[in-house]
């Protein structure tokens, strides 16, 4: 039986028996980390078997938030990362000039929280007066606390708003954003989520989307690993350009499509890259 394109020089062992020459693929295992959005929202079980049957890789999963992540690329416990906190990205290429670095796609963060909206969140004209309107009410807010590129985005919005909830309202939830969801969901406090994530998990959650749109809430998915690993540099093909693309851009939470495809003829090699004619989310 012939190999996939992507099977031929992932490696055999050949071995003698009998007088005759047996070769057998060697399992060569590739270690990905990944922000928990990713994960939680269902899109890994997408796309791994595929890729994992058509390659002849074995993927190891490690789910953490973004900065952690990076973390463990740069102390070569992963080979490549998917993440989605530009100003961990940027530093850490800055670290490592050689990384290989391209963006996948995008969503958008939302505020979610209790239908009563004692905050009056939804009647907030931009992200920075939700933020203020939360932070000067009664409600809780659970935050993320834990380095990731949802965290990273909360301390950037919680620093345009020039004030953030008392320290008894701010609950550290230290989580993936599925925990972190139900954490706030238990307490009826508002939180920041990826769409997807919400999507993914809100048939069984009390919490209600209520605010979306600002730009300022774009999320971008990037791919990263080292120039000089092959095998995430499959993966990395495979997902930006491959059939894994198409599986993005097919996936549903929910019944709802949650990722967008980064477009072809838009430049995505850095951190600070905003996909091509995309200023804000549809609706609030």
């Amino acid at each position: 039986m012939g190999m996939t394109p992507l099977q031929r020089g992932v490696g055999s062992v050949c071995v003698l028996a009998i007088g005759l020459i047996a070769c057998a693929e060697t399992p060569t295992y590739l270690d990905v980390a990944t922000t928990t959005s990713v994960q939680n929202s269902g899109l890994l079980n997408d796309l791994l078997p595929p890729f994992m049957s058509e390659s002849g890789l074995k993927v190891r999963v490690h789910a953490a938030g973004s900065g952690r992540a990076l973390e463990m690329m740069a102390d070569g416990i992963v080979d490549l990362v998917i993440s989605h906190a530009p100003a961990a990205e940027r530093r850490y290429i800055e670290q490592h000039p050689t990384t290989v670095y391209r963006k996948l796609a995008y969503n958008w963060f939302i505020v979610v929280g209790p239908e009563q909206d004692l905050a009056a969140v939804r009647s907030s004209t931009d992200i920075v007066s939700a933020f203020r309107r939360i932070a000067t009410a009664s409600a809780l807010f659970v935050s993320r606390g834990d380095n990731s590129g949802t965290h990273e985005r909360e301390l950037e919005l919680w620093a345009l708003a020039g004030t953030k909830p008392a320290a008894e309202r701010l609950i550290i939830s230290g989580r993936g954003m599925a925990l972190a969801l139900r954490h706030a969901d238990e307490l009826s406090a508002y939180t920041l989520s990826d769409e997807a994530t919400f999507l993914q998990l809100s048939s069984g959650l009390r919490l209600v989307m209520l605010f979306r749109g600002d730009p300022r809430l774009l999320n971008t998915y990037a791919v990263v690993h080292a120039e000089d690993n092959r095998h995430a540099a499959v993966l990395a093909a495979w997902l930006a350009s491959g059939p894994g693309r198409d599986r993005i851009r097919e996936y549903r939470a929910n019944g709802q499509a949650v990722f967008t495809l980064w477009p072809d003829d838009c430049p995505g090699d850095t951190p600070e890259a905003k996909p091509c004619g995309v200023s804000r989310g549809t609706g609030s």
